[in-house]
Formats: C-alpha cells, sequence, structure tokens
C-alpha cells in the first residue's frame, strides 16, 4: 500500500472479551472482584513476609517479588478495562497501547524469570541441603531479580520499539480487553516479518530459558527424591514442590498455547488462554502458596491477627 495513502491511527479499539454488551457487564462485575482480590490476595503474601522474621528466607524472598510483579502484571491491562466500561468508552490511545505492550512483556517475562529462580532455589534446598545458606546467600538473590529485571525490561523494549516501527491504518479494532502484541501485529498494514523472526528468536530464548532451567531442576528434584529410603522424606521434599509446580503449569502451559505460533493463526478464542495467565495466575499464586505452605498460613493468621 502507498504510504502517502495511509491514515495513521491515533487509537485502538478495545472490544472487550465477548465482543457483546450483555456480556461485558457480567464480565465487568467478575474482573473487578478478581482484580481486587489479586490486589489484596499478594499484598498481604508481602505484607506477612515483611513481618515475620522467620520468612526471610531466600525462598520467600523470591514469593515476595513474585507477589509484587503479580500485582504489576494485573495493573496493566484490567485497570484500563473496568474505566473503559464505567466511562462506556473502548478507546486506548496509540501511545497508552504502546505502553501496555512494554509493561506486559516485561511482567510477563519477569513472572518466568522468578519462577525459574524459585526452581533453582528448591533445586539447590533439596539437592544440596548442606551447602543452600553458602549457595542462597542474599547477594545472590538480589543479583538473581536484578538481572531478571534488565533483561526483561530490555527484550521488553526491544519488541515495543519495532512495534512503533508498523504502520496502522485504518482497521484499529482489537478483539481482547487489552493491547496484546499478537492482535495489535494483526492489524498492521506493513511488514511485519521482522516483528515475527525476533518474536520467535529473541522472545523464544527468554521463554526457553527459564522454562529449561525449571525443567532442569525439577529433573534433578526427582531424581533425587526417588532416591530417598522414606516414602515419608519423599513426600516431605515434593510438599516443598507442589505450590510451585501447580503455578509453573497453569503459567507455561497457557503461553505455550498462545504464543509459540505465527501471530496469524491467533483468534479471538486464544483471548481465553491469555486471561489464564494475564489474570487467573495471579488470582491463585496467593491461595496456591498460602494453603500450601504451613509457614505462610501461620504468618498469614499472625498478620490478621495483629491487623
Amino acid at each position: 500500500m502507498d504510504r502517502d495513502n495511509q491514515t495513521r491511527i491515533t487509537e485502538f479499539l478495545l472490544l472487550g472479551l465477548s465482543g457483546k454488551p450483555e456480556h461485558e457487564e457480567i464480565l465487568w462485575g467478575l474482573f473487578l472482584w478478581m482484580y481486587l482480590v489479586i490486589i489484596s490476595g499478594n499484598f498481604l503474601i508481602i505484607l506477612a513476609i515483611s513481618c515475620d522474621n522467620h520468612l526471610h528466607t531466600p525462598m520467600y524472598f523470591f514469593l515476595a517479588n513474585l507477589s509484587c510483579v503479580d500485582i504489576c502484571f494485573s495493573s496493566v491491562t484490567i485497570p484500563k478495562m473496568l474505566v473503559n466500561h464505567m466511562l462506556g468508552s473502548e478507546s486506548i490511545s496509540y501511545v497508552e497501547c504502546m505502553i501496555q505492550i512494554y509493561f506486559f512483556i516485561t511482567f510477563s517475562n519477569m513472572d518466568g524469570f522468578l519462577l525459574s529462580v524459585m526452581a533453582y532455589d528448591r533445586y539447590v534446598a533439596i539437592c544440596s541441603p548442606l551447602h543452600y545458606t553458602m549457595i542462597m546467600r542474599p547477594k545472590l538473590c538480589v543479583l538473581l531479580v536484578a538481572i531478571s529485571w534488565v533483561i526483561t525490561n530490555l527484550h521488553a523494549l526491544l519488541h515495543t520499539l519495532l512495534m512503533v516501527q508498523l504502520t496502522f491504518c485504518f482497521n484499529n479494532a482489537v478483539h481482547h480487553f487489552f493491547c496484546d502484541p499478537y492482535p495489535i501485529l494483526k492489524l498492521s498494514c506493513s511488514d511485519t516479518f521482522v516483528n515475527e523472526l525476533v518474536v520467535f528468536t529473541v522472545g523464544g530464548l527468554i521463554f526457553l530459558t527459564p522454562f529449561t532451567c525449571i525443567i532442569v531442576s525439577y529433573g534433578y528434584i526427582f531424581s533425587k527424591v526417588l532416591k530417598l529410603p522414606s516414602a515419608q522424606g519423599i513426600k516431605k521434599a515434593l510438599s516443598t514442590c507442589g505450590s510451585h509446580l501447580t503455578v509453573v503449569s497453569l503459567f507455561y502451559g497457557a503461553i505455550l498455547g498462545v504464543y509459540m505460533r505465527p501471530s496469524s493463526s491467533y483468534s479471538p478464542q486464544d483471548t481465553v488462554a491469555t486471561v489464564m495467565f494475564t489474570v487467573v495466575t495471579p488470582l491463585v499464586n496467593p491461595f496456591i502458596y498460602s494453603l500450601r505452605n504451613r509457614d505462610m498460613k501461620g504468618a498469614l493468621w499472625k498478620l490478621i491477627a495483629r491487623l
């Protein structure tokens, strides 16, 4: 298409999950409830860990960071949807959309990196318990989180800069409740080959690195656990990993189903899988980590008693 005949759009229209007004009312109430639970649940996790000296360990340091990221992750997408519905609007400006894409990529990748760091922490705790405190020093824990933040922000910046190079012409309707990169790519009237290439190379590397770390860590963990002499020892070892494995399955299962294929194959039905890791995972994390963890439950009850 001739660039002179193109009209660059200044906003996108977020059509929501169903596209039907009668369903959007119900979804708005549901998303409001889920957002409030995400904020309060994850904030309680952070407070409980901060106030209980017994939880000042690497595992809970990473969990507190995960809860913080989950609050930020859900805050990137849900509030805009709630506000738009209250104002009777579907629009999001071009600049807001690009900002949303940047932070969506940052926090989704940060979730993956933190899950991999937590898997490594469990590997050291189970496979090298005598050297745990020497290996998982506070400086190393902070360094692992800091490096994760740097990598995820640089990765998000790369994708966002490539996205702003694209031209968007007449079609600005996004079949989603936020600016998901894949539906936005489909709307571009310019060549998206470079964007697609970066998604599958750099994006694939950023996705596979923490995922591989998780698989390898749990491979070593299970091989170690199977060598334990008693069934009680096996149960105790696996109980420390059960919560983490549940979250990993939810998070990576949804991402594999949506993003590890060309954007051209993206369909409105994929929004359900996107909701799984953008909303449902941050929602269930506090319950999974608290209900399956005796120390966490004790810290939460102490915190609630103080309040």
